[in-house]
């Protein structure tokens, strides 16, 4: 397994996983993301690939105070396997070269399987609530 950062021409292999693994919502264009990740100087988006091509990926950036971590997935057959962690140390090297000290990350409520992995990654549940407010109608 190889950790790279990924291009244009990855997209659509890794949306395709993003939704295959549930990480996609209606409301949320994710190649757009992906696009945005890659055209901003504060964010990438790192693939792993084997002979089977691109096994899993993750989405990370910086705001200037803290990282972030988005998209983090693995294709259901390569799971428990470490590719999540190999992401993980790659994104928070990442941050780490650009100053950052701490990084975070969003989970949904119900995904126990995502908990479990950060919990084990070393993660805590931070004791704040996330505000949000759409700028534009959601589609």
């Amino acid at each position: 397994m190889k950790i790279d950062a990924l291009t244009d021409e990855d997209e659509v292999a890794v949306v395709a996983l993003w939704s295959e693994v549930g990480l996609t919502r209606p409301w949320n264009d994710a190649a757009a993301d992906f696009r945005r990740a890659l055209a901003g100087p504060t964010s990438t988006v790192f693939g792993a690939t084997s002979e089977n091509g691109i096994v899993g990926a993750v989405m990370v950036g910086h705001d200037g105070h803290r990282g972030w971590v988005y998209y983090l997935s693995v294709r259901t057959d390569e799971q428990h396997r470490g590719v999540g962690a190999a992401l993980m140390a790659a994104a928070e090297e990442w941050l780490r070269a650009r100053g950052c000290v701490k990084v975070q990350l969003m989970v949904r409520r119900d995904n126990d399987l995502a908990r479990s992995f950060y919990d084990r990654m070393g993660y805590e549940v931070s004791d704040v609530t996330v505000h949000a407010r759409w700028l534009e109608p959601r589609p």
